[in-house]
């Protein structure tokens, strides 16, 4: 399966306009994770490396087809003193698929506080455990799930890294925490109702990128579910690293609606 080089690996084919090749997959439709860390690593490169990416805030319109190349359009929003505001748009032909606002930071001088990062077992003291999805292509992320004890019917953790070492340019790094925060966040709005038959995808994604980190170092991965209603769930994770800095906040709203037998009316 590809290599998260490959998969960041962007073609400039137009100024501004960036694409993908194909990506090979076992899903039925390009993983979104995907096509977020490719939109974030799209924006960064109209951006001077001196502004790091704060935030991102991504709506999935349409499935990706896997064996398509995917084209994303920049719009250099604004470039201001502190600030670089990025608008990307992702088609396949003349689809749109998806659309992200990023955002980059100079950075400044503040106050600093953070959440305490829950007490959780290492992941030195635990095995892969079960792998929610099994997919050959997430082989390059070793996770390592933290037992569920039975009061937490809305909340699951790992621990997660990316197996071979990344480049030091904090743009992959960002990138590739993009790509794994979409890999298990919506199945924590799913825990309550384990037998119920659903269609799921993800709706949109947020993210808040707070303090540096290495996605080729283990981050825990905090994950709950406070809410599923009208078919949507929203879900919300912390990613803290070893030595439990509160590095990035992730938030999704997902589709969880209910199996269809028939078309709807």
């Amino acid at each position: 399966m590809a290599h998260l080089d490959e998969i960041l690996d962007l073609e400039e084919s137009a100024p501004d306009t960036f694409r993908s090749r194909p990506i090979p997959s076992e899903l039925p439709k390009t993983f979104g994770g995907q096509v977020a860390g490719q939109a974030l690593m799209a924006a960064a490169r109209t951006v001077d490396t001196a502004y790091r990416v704060h935030s991102v805030h991504a709506y999935f319109l349409r499935p990706g087809r896997i064996l398509d190349p995917t084209d994303f359009a920049v719009d250099r929003i604004r470039d201001g003193g502190s600030f670089r505001t990025r608008r990307v748009t992702g088609t396949q032909g003349d689809e749109v698929i998806f659309t992200m606002m990023a955002s980059f930071h100079r950075g400044d001088d503040g106050f600093s506080h953070q959440d305490a990062m829950p007490t959780v077992p290492g992941p030195a003291e635990l095995t892969g455990g079960e792998d929610h999805a099994g997919l050959a292509e997430w082989d390059a992320w070793d996770r390592r799930w933290v037992p569920r004890g039975p009061e937490s019917s809305t909340r699951q953790q790992l621990w997660i890294r990316h197996r071979e070492r990344l480049s030091d340019d904090p743009v992959v790094h960002a990138c590739a925490l993009t790509y794994l925060s979409d890999m298990d966040l919506l199945d924590a709005g799913l825990l309550p109702h384990p037998e119920q038959p659903l269609n799921g995808a993800s709706l949109d994604h947020t993210l808040w990128f707070l303090r540096e980190f290495r996605a080729d170092d283990w981050l825990l991965y905090d994950q709950v579910s406070p809410s599923s209603e009208s078919g949507r769930a929203l879900v919300s994770g912390r990613l803290f690293d070893s030595s439990g800095r509160l590095v990035a906040v992730a938030a999704q709203e997902g589709l969880v609606r209910f199996a269809r037998t028939q078309p709807a009316g």
